[in-house]
């Protein structure tokens, strides 16, 4: 098989590559990996400053995070059938959800000084996309986590007689006889007694 050169890659990404024809040496600096050569944020064409790393110690981009998370193993908990812990976490990642949403700015000082710019998501700026979409997006599977087990709890309040025979029953005959108390549709199917 043939040999297959890849084109020469240009020496701009090449850090050990000599300089360009008429320019002088430069001493060697660590890059990082934004683009800007001096340890800050790299800048857009309008000349402000890009999204900012995650700081942890913002309580609101930290509610972000945790509503994020929260719904997600709400809802899995939800769908594997552990309505209580699904329920709970729902509620938590609600809170953090809407918490983290609403971003109120910084109050006055007491001196009669002017209020700091807004805080919370507001106050990021470009930086707030990631957060915000962290805090929707925990909304959502909290919204879901919730339904999933408020619609758990309402199956077994509707079917309570089932339920209370089925834990009663001593004998695997007299649980396939609890059958008789669920309705003929599809609910009824997934809640059957299999022999």
């Amino acid at each position: 098989m043939p040999d297959r050169r890849q084109p020469d890659s240009p020496t701009d990404d090449n850090p050990f590559a000599a300089p360009p024809e008429g320019r002088p040496d430069q001493p060697w600096q660590p890059r990082d990996g934004g683009g800007g050569g001096n340890g800050e944020s790299p800048k857009d064409s309008d000349g402000q400053r890009g999204p900012t790393r995650w700081d942890p110690t913002d309580p609101i981009q930290r509610r972000a995070r945790y509503a994020l998370l929260a719904g997600m193993w709400g809802f899995f908990f939800g769908i594997f059938g552990i309505p209580s812990v699904g329920l709970l976490l729902g509620a938590l990642a609600l809170y953090w959800g809407i918490s983290a949403l609403r971003g109120k700015p910084v109050p006055a000082t007491a001196d009669g000084a002017p209020a700091a710019p807004a805080g919370g998501l507001d106050a990021l700026g470009p930086a707030a996309r990631p957060q915000r979409t962290a805090a929707v997006s925990g909304l959502v599977t909290a919204s879901l986590a919730i339904l999933l087990a408020m619609s758990s709890y309402a199956l077994q309040l509707a079917y309570k007689d089932f339920y209370v025979c089925r834990d009663d029953a001593l004998t695997k005959s007299a649980e396939l006889q609890c059958n008789t108390l669920l309705p003929n549709n599809l609910v009824g199917e997934v809640l059957k007694v299999r022999p």
